[in-house]
Order: C-alpha cells, then structure tokens, then sequence
C-alpha cells in the first residue's frame, strides 16, 4: 500500500505558506518540522534566520550555498573566528545579504553557541531541553491560527539574550522552534503533520 510520502507530489495537500516553488517546496517536504539534535544543522538555522529577519525565508533558501560558503559550512569555531578583514570581505560578497550587523551577530552568536555547547555538552541539549525532549505537536486547521512567537519561545529568547545571543528575539526563536521540529505547526491537513511525528531524530 503507498503511503502519503508516495503519492505523486502534485496531489499532497500541504501548508499554504511554502506554494509551488520546488525549491520552497523541498524545504517543506524534507526540512521544516522533522526533529533536528545535529548541533551543526541547528547552528546553520541561527544563522539563516538571524539573517532573514525583515525579509522572505525564500529568499534565504535561494542564497542558503552561498551562506554556507561564507559561513565556513557552518562550523560555529570558524565562524567564531571571523576577523574584521574577513567581515570586510563579507560585506562584499553579493551572495549573502550585505548587512553589517547581521554578519557580527553571526560571529557573536557563534561564540555564544560555544559558550553552551561548553555547559550542556551540546547546543541540542541545552535548546531541546525546553520541551522536555521531545516536540510539541499542535493541531493547527489554519495559517492564522498559527502563532508568531509563544511564552516559552519568549522565555528561551530571554534566556538565550542573557548567554550572549543577538538577533534572536521570540518571534526567530520560535521560528527556530518550528523549523528544527521543537514544536509541529504542519497543519493537521498536512501530510507533513502526521510524518513528523515519527521521527525520533534528524
């Protein structure tokens, strides 16, 4: 028997907010919402939505290879690294969003992800920790019903400011939430909704 994964793509029903962009698509389909411990994938997201405040997710996606070269692949020691002569070649590196601020806070955020990886053993345990590890699951019918940021998001959003953190206020964090599988907001419609609660890691 197929099972909804199966199904020709076309047909699924999804969250309205990805589209038909098959890049945006993909996203959706094999990224957003599955349960996500890696340290290095949760250090990338920082910085893709750290990045992305202000403008589309779409147009983070369309320059993601590019932020992964920038960035040292995502390796929090590299990026914590960064010198201000390479800052400087940053700001003119049209692949990525040129914004000064954002690409210190890449830097400041990565040297406060080590800080937490040196007290919890890991940046997944220190972050997952607020849920109990293990996700949220909502049973959202609409995008409305969907909220921008929670009271636990911005509890963590507190505390991650208190460890050194920027740019990373309630409404990112709980993006970050979402994104990494902390809490499912797939709708219940979605066939993502049910799948995602079969992963037990990413």
């Amino acid at each position: 028997m197929k099972t909804k994964e199966h199904e020709n793509p076309h047909t699924l029903t999804r969250c309205p907010w990805c589209g038909t962009d098959p890049l945006y698509v993909a996203y959706h389909d094999t990224e957003w919402g599955i349960p996500c411990y890696d340290d290095r994938k949760l250090f990338e997201f920082i910085i893709l939505e750290t990045f992305q405040a202000g403008l589309s997710w779409m147009t983070i996606l369309k320059k993601r290879e590019n932020f992964r070269k920038a960035f040292a692949d995502f390796d929090p020691v590299k990026v914590a690294c960064i010198t201000d002569t390479q800052q400087a070649v940053l700001m003119n590196e049209s692949g990525i969003i040129r914004n000064r601020l954002k690409i210190a806070s890449a830097i400041t955020n990565a040297r406060a992800f080590l800080h937490c990886q040196e007290e919890f053993g890991s940046f997944s345990t220190y972050f997952w920790q607020w849920v109990d590890n293990k996700p949220i699951v909502n049973n959202w019918r609409s995008l409305q019903e969907v909220p921008a940021k929670t009271e636990l998001s911005i509890t963590i959003a507190r505390d991650m400011k208190k460890r050194g953190f920027v740019f990373m206020g309630p409404t990112v964090v709980y993006a970050h939430m979402q994104a990494m599988g902390l809490v499912n907001d797939h709708l219940v419609q979605c066939f993502r909704h049910k799948a995602c609660q079969s992963f037990e890691q990413y």
